[in-house]
């Protein structure tokens, strides 16, 4: 095993869970901002002028690939822990 690999590894899918995550939150406020200036007031009455419903599946697919962000950037720093690990117990055992 290769140890500068798995670190390697580990590095990537974290930056890769980084990059998915911010564009995840992205969409998300992106979904927000326009859902928020599809209302307008008038004459003190909230009318909407769009249904709601419109962006659902849209931050439903956001709020998912977030999560899932979130499950690679875990599973990426475990990865990156059991390297760290496996290099100690390799130097303990060389000394």
């Amino acid at each position: 095993m290769n140890i500068q690999s798995a670190f390697n590894s580990g590095v990537e899918g974290f930056q890769k869970a980084t990059e998915s995550a911010t564009q995840a939150a992205s969409d998300i406020a992106h979904i927000a901002h326009d859902h928020a200036a599809e209302f307008h007031v008038d004459d003190n009455d909230v009318t909407d002028e769009k249904s709601a419903s419109d962006d659902t599946p849209n931050l439903n697919q956001s709020l998912v690939e977030l999560k899932v962000a979130e499950h690679q950037a875990k599973a990426s720093a475990h990865v990156i822990k059991t390297a760290d690990e496996a290099l100690g117990t390799l130097l303990d055992v060389s000394i």
